[in-house]
This record gives structure tokens, C-alpha cells and sequence, in this order.
């Protein structure tokens, strides 16, 4: 498990992380998301030990990173895939990491299998496209077999195949009980990928829940309801209207649109009320529209459209 308590990184004036603390539990694969600037990288560099806080803790497994006594076998990392010395092969990258790791020599052949990169195993780094490079930085994060898993944007520069693999493995590691940390700017993919979703903006939390919960929450998720009673649709509406974040339209036609509740929550509020539905379904949000309608206004280099919406949730029509 990775335990952030209060963690804190400021560069001069400017706080890059602000007072981070969650948990990372074992056993799931942990999205992290945030806009450009809003603290991932520093928040991964300092979980290994990369850069030092200004205040708080970055702990792995009850331990800073810097006290691991083999971190290689704990820790497995891929923050920056070209940080790789050009004239070594993918062979020798591998096997001075695992000697100074004191990670048996088959782990390399093994990992290279893995990957899909035993063909090329004696090539030069340098002549590697990107996602050769991606391919070789995950084997570098799995080569001491380690519990914890520490991945910034793994699938930049993979092909669909590719992509589809790393989602694949690194699902296959959260159901061995690995603690996993995925960074990802493909929402798409995140959505397919995490069980659980840490979204950071200029440098603070702003969701540490489940990806079904955020989904269900988001305002752009809509539950259809038609009620054939006018009696009961107007007992079902008060009801509805009178709770918190919740956003409630009725067509003409006289369907209702709740925003702000699930499906569940609303057909369960019916069944109190022994209100009589003809229709309960759910439109549920993409995680790009969820995560827009969070991060808004935590945007930091906005563009055009991102300023738009920005504006349209201070007036409420997000």
C-alpha cells in the first residue's frame, strides 16, 4: 500500500502539492488524474523518493521509499521511458539494473518475454521507437517482481494492441493483490482500466472514490423515469426536489430526468412512496464528461472550450 499524510511540495511561491492524504490500497488498480500542472509527476517523484516533500509523508508499505532496503524487489516504476542510457542494449539496461538489485539474471529473459522485446533483446536503446521504449520501462518496473507498481502514461506511443496489453497486465497485477498507481490523460482507457480514481487539481484532492460511485455522481450521468399517475409523478418530484444535488426536469410528455442520483436511489425512493414507474433507466457518464465537469475550473493552462465550461459551472448550467 502507498500512504500519503499531508503531503506538501512547494518550489518557491508556488505549491505544486498541497497537503495530499489518501490511501493507495492493494488489490485494485488506482487511477491518478489531474489537468497538466495539477501535481501528478511531483506527487510520483516524491512517492519514490525522487524529490523530498517540504512537509508530510510519502510512504510504501510504512516506509519511505529512501529506507526500502531492496527497492527494485519492492517498487517497480516507469515515470520516464527514454531515461535509458542509448548505447546499451535492452539486455544490459536490464541486467545492470537487476545486479544492483540482487534480482536473479532470469528475471531478464523472463521480463523481455513478457514485454514482447526478447527478439530485439541486443539492440541498441537508441534505435527504439517509443513504444519499444514503453514496452522496456515496464519491464524495468516488473523485473524484481515487486508488490507496488508505479506507471506514468505507460500507453504514450503504443499501438491498440499495445494499449490493450498494458490494461491486461496491469489488472492482472491488481488481482494478485499488487498495489497498482496508473496515470493516464486517456480517459477512454482509465475507464476501462481503474477500479479506483485519485483526482488532483492545482496540487489538492478532489475525488478519491470508487469509478462506479464518480460515474454514478456526475450530473451528466441522467436517470429516465416515467410515472403514469399524475398524483404519484407529482409525489415522486417533491420528494426528488427536495434533496440535496439533485436536479430534476420533466418533459412534456410528463418523463422525469433526475441528475445527481442513480438508478437505484430513485427506484428505491419510488418503492417508499409506492409510486408506480413505467420506466427507470440510466444514462450514465463517460468518464471524460465526469472529469471535466470536476476539474473545470482546476484547469490551469485552459483552453477556449475549457474556459467555457469553466464559466458555465459558476453559472450552473454544468
Amino acid at each position: 500500500m502507498i500512504t500519503l499524510s499531508g503531503l506538501t511540495k512547494r518550489y518557491g511561491d508556488t505549491v505544486a502539492v498541497d497537503g495530499l492524504t489518501l490511501d493507495i490500497e492493494a488489490g485494485r488498480v488506482t487511477g491518478f488524474l489531474g489537468p497538466n500542472g495539477a501535481g501528478k509527476s511531483t506527487t510520483m517523484r516524491m512517492i519514490l523518493g525522487l524529490d523530498h516533500p517540504t512537509s508530510g509523508l510519502a510512504l510504501i508499505g510504512g516506509l519511505p521509499y529512501a529506507a526500502l532496503a531492496h527497492p527494485l524487489r519492492q517498487v517497480g516504476a516507469l515515470l520516464d521511458a527514454k531515461a535509458v542510457h542509448p548505447a546499451r542494449s535492452a539486455r544490459a539496461h536490464l541486467l545492470a539494473q537487476a545486479q544492483s538489485n540482487g534480482i536473479p539474471v532470469r528475471r531478464v529473459g523472463e521480463v523481455l518475454e513478457t514485454v514482447g522485446l526478447a527478439a530485439v533483446a541486443g539492440r541498441r536503446v537508441g534505435a527504439f521507437s517509443l513504444g519499444m521504449h514503453q514496452r522496456l520501462g515496464v519491464a524495468g518496473a516488473l523485473l524484481g517482481d515487486p508488490e507496488v507498481l508505479v506507471f506514468d502514461e505507460p500507453v504514450n506511443g503504443l499501438d491498440p494492441d499495445g494499449v490493450r496489453w498494458v490494461r491486461e497486465l496491469v489488472r492482472a497485477q491488481a488481482a494478485r493483490g499488487r498495489t497498482v498507481l496508473l496515470s493516464s490523460h486517456l480517459m477512454s482507457e482509465m475507464q476501462l482500466t481503474a477500479d479506483q480514481l485519485v483526482i488532483i487539481g492545482r496540487g489538492r484532492l478532489l475525488a478519491d472514490t470508487s469509478m462506479a460511485d464518480f460515474l454514478a455522481r456526475s450530473t451528466a450521468t441522467s436517470v429516465r423515469v416515467r410515472v403514469p399517475d399524475p398524483d404519484d409523478r407529482r409525489a415522486l418530484l417533491g420528494d426528488l426536489r427536495a434533496q440535496k444535488e439533485t436536479r430534476v426536469e420533466e418533459s412534456l410528455d410528463g418523463e422525469i430526468c433526475v441528475r445527481g442520483r442513480t438508478a437505484v436511489e430513485v427506484g428505491d425512493l419510488a418503492h417508499r412512496l409506492g409510486v408506480r414507474l413505467h420506466r427507470l433507466d440510466e444514462a450514465q457518464a463517460s468518464l471524460e464528461e465526469a472529469y471535466m465537469e470536476l476539474t473545470a475550473q482546476s484547469v490551469e493552462y485552459g483552453t477556449p472550450s475549457s474556459t467555457l465550461a469553466a464559466t458555465a459551472t459558476d453559472r450552473g448550467e454544468l
